[in-house]
């Protein structure tokens, strides 16, 4: 399985600080990039507006006090709220709570970006010493070395969207719920074998394929090798090589060697009643042997229509050597919880 080496990550940060954004398009990379930037600024020039030599500490405990706000409130309220002051909801909405360590971790880069700006306006005004800056930049080191590879990973993935899994709301029972945690937290090591497989089953409006996209954003958020792709779109590639699908589309890793696949639109479910694609045809197309090697040894979210399917779906895995006990079904009805 590919992941992100320090080349990786150099090329890159060439891409986004040389190049006409408006030709090439905006990375996600990039956009962080400009984001701390703003913090920055935001940080920098209040504190160059403020007439007093303890300006950057004003303006650092007021950047505190705001960000403790936004995170604290939603962590901490325990009622249901329509309040739009917060811009998190409550906890108790959560179908899938929030990797809260995760928020704290982003909030607290935020705030590093912001106490740097603060006292780089004060050491240009010399009222402070190069040490604070000096400590704030050696702080930052780990958040950037974490934060900027993650975003490969998310905007390597392909995912047509941005969404996390607890921005998911809708309704899913608890036993599918568990199997949801298990599949996410399924390790798939270089030594294993077989992948574990995930079908995700409901008709439209049922959030299938925004179930799908979290899952993969969380796994891409742990530095794992993701990628999504249509049904459509992967049966052109398996006549394809690795090399070929490379120079076409020049990502870190393709649909045979990354650690996660999301196959979305393989059938629409209701309210079309009849599929498009049956399992069988489905592994005809597949076409090699080779192909369903690298299907059964990578974990794999199937995003269909009607589940009454399942076990054909589950017998064309069995055929290619996938086990019983790596493989799991969720369906989804429609409406909120």
């Amino acid at each position: 399985m590919h992941h992100i080496s320090l080349i990786n990550v150099f090329r890159q940060l060439k891409a986004d600080l040389i190049g006409k954004d408006s030709y090439r398009g905006v990375t996600l990379t990039y956009t962080w990039l400009a984001n701390q930037f703003g913090h920055f600024s935001l940080g920098f020039i209040p504190t160059l507006l403020i007439p007093h030599h303890a300006a950057p500490w004003i303006v650092a405990i007021a950047w505190t006090l705001f960000e403790a706000y936004n995170f604290l409130g939603p962590l901490l309220l325990n009622k249901h709220t329509e309040s739009k002051t917060l811009y998190v909801p409550s906890q108790k909405r959560y179908t899938f709570p929030p990797t809260w360590g995760n928020i704290a971790f982003d909030t607290f880069t935020d705030l590093c970006f912001f106490w740097l700006g603060a006292f780089a306006a004060s050491l240009l005004l010399g009222h402070h010493t190069l040490l604070n800056i000096t400590v704030i930049a050696i702080i930052l080191i780990y958040p950037i070395c974490y934060w900027y590879p993650t975003k490969m990973y998310l905007q390597q993935a392909c995912l047509p969207t941005q969404f996390r899994l607890s921005q998911w709301n809708l309704s899913i029972k608890d036993a599918d719920k568990e199997k949801v945690y298990g599949f996410l937290n399924a390790t798939l090591h270089p030594d294993t074998i077989i992948g574990k497989h995930l079908f995700i089953f409901g008709g439209k409006g049922s959030g299938k394929t925004a179930l799908g996209i979290g899952l993969a954003t969380e796994s891409a958020i742990k530095h794992k090798a993701c990628l999504y792709t249509t049904a459509m779109k992967l049966y052109s590639l398996f006549s394809l090589t690795d090399e070929d699908i490379q120079q076409e589309d020049p990502n870190l890793w393709t649909w045979r060697t990354t650690s996660l696949l999301v196959i979305d639109d393989i059938n629409p479910g209701q309210p079309i009643p009849k599929d498009i694609v049956t399992a069988n045809q489905f592994m005809e197309y597949m076409a090699s042997d080779g192909n369903r090697h690298a299907l059964k040894n990578k974990n794999v979210i199937w995003i269909l229509g009607d589940d009454a399917t399942y076990s054909e779906w589950q017998q064309m895995l069995h055929t290619i050597g996938v086990p019983k006990e790596s493989i799991s079904a969720v369906y989804l009805s429609q409406g909120k919880i």
